[in-house]
């Protein structure tokens, strides 16, 4: 997934408009942009909407309220029989709530006749200090379709006034987060997905910050904008000449018998080279450019 747009669970009109946003998938929320009131609404409306998804459209994945709230088995109870392709699960704390989650979800893929195990889930680990902090407990799971982090509720969480300074740059707090997320992917062999930039009308430096994620090892990242989707389906899908420097190193190694060093027009290649060609191949054929 290159691109995941945040869509109110309330809000027919943007969910429609969400599937014409070129998004590889969207997130029906039903957290922070729900109110209290409408939490009940917001559930029959995702539910709905996910049953009757389009078969070529968008996969489909439902944010719930966090673990902590009492509202997840709700949220649970009214969307899993419609059978999204993931849950979201804010201000996951650790791999504990991730298992917990789990547990939950293997509960109602047998209530509903889902396949053990389809229901991916999608954490965003670094919503409070604790959460940071417990970047070092995830692992492989067969569920986990990726991480994420959240800026702003730590924000919230820690006090903070701000995320980033005055030229635009996290701060250091936050610049930990980030690295802490994409720490804990490669922990657990997951995708790292980069997280929103809310300020939607400042393409150019949502371009800039889009490419600083691919750069440092992101795969993917969160809209909260139809208008931020194409940026990202650009930025994140390997180029035509990546593409084919990377097939030229992969075919170096595999013609000199897969040794530990390989020399290509001059320049020496060694087996993190090869490991990250292959990453970019995988990237640009889940694109389909590949």
């Amino acid at each position: 997934m290159r691109s995941l747009l945040f869509v109110p669970g309330d809000s027919e009109r943007k969910l429609d408009k969400g599937l014409n946003s070129g998004a590889d998938a969207l997130i029906l929320d039903l957290e922070d942009s729900v109110s209290a009131a409408n939490k009940p609404a917001a559930r029959e409306l995702s539910r709905d909407f996910v049953a009757n998804r389009r078969p070529t459209g968008p996969l489909l994945v439902v944010r719930v309220n966090d673990l902590t709230t009492g509202l997840t088995d709700d949220d649970l109870a009214a969307v899993m029989a419609a059978r999204p392709d993931a849950i979201m699960l804010p201000k996951c704390s650790g791999y504990a709530d991730l298992e917990h989650l789990s547990v939950k979800l293997r509960v109602h893929e047998a209530d509903h006749g889902i396949e053990d195990g389809a229901t991916r889930i999608i954490p965003i680990i670094t919503e409070t200090g604790a959460s940071v902090l417990a970047g070092s407990t995830y692992r492989a799971h067969a569920r986990l379709g990726a991480l994420t982090w959240g800026a702003e509720d730590l924000s919230a969480d820690i006090g903070a006034s701000a995320t980033r300074d005055e030229t635009g740059v996290y701060t250091e707090i936050f610049k930990l987060a980030r690295a802490v997320t994409l720490l804990a992917a490669s922990a657990a062999q997951a995708a790292a997905i980069d997280t929103v930039f809310p300020n939607f009308r400042d393409k150019d430096a949502f371009r800039k910050d889009c490419v600083a994620g691919i750069r440092d090892g992101f795969t993917g990242r969160m809209a909260i904008h139809p208008a931020q989707v194409p940026i990202i389906n650009e930025v994140f899908t390997p180029s035509a000449d990546a593409v084919a420097h990377a097939h030229a190193v992969i075919d170096a190694f595999a013609a000199a018998g897969n040794p530990g060093v390989v020399g290509i027009d001059g320049a020496m290649y060694d087996r993190p080279h090869l490991r990250r060609a292959e990453r970019l191949i995988a990237r640009a054929q889940a694109a389909g450019t590949a």
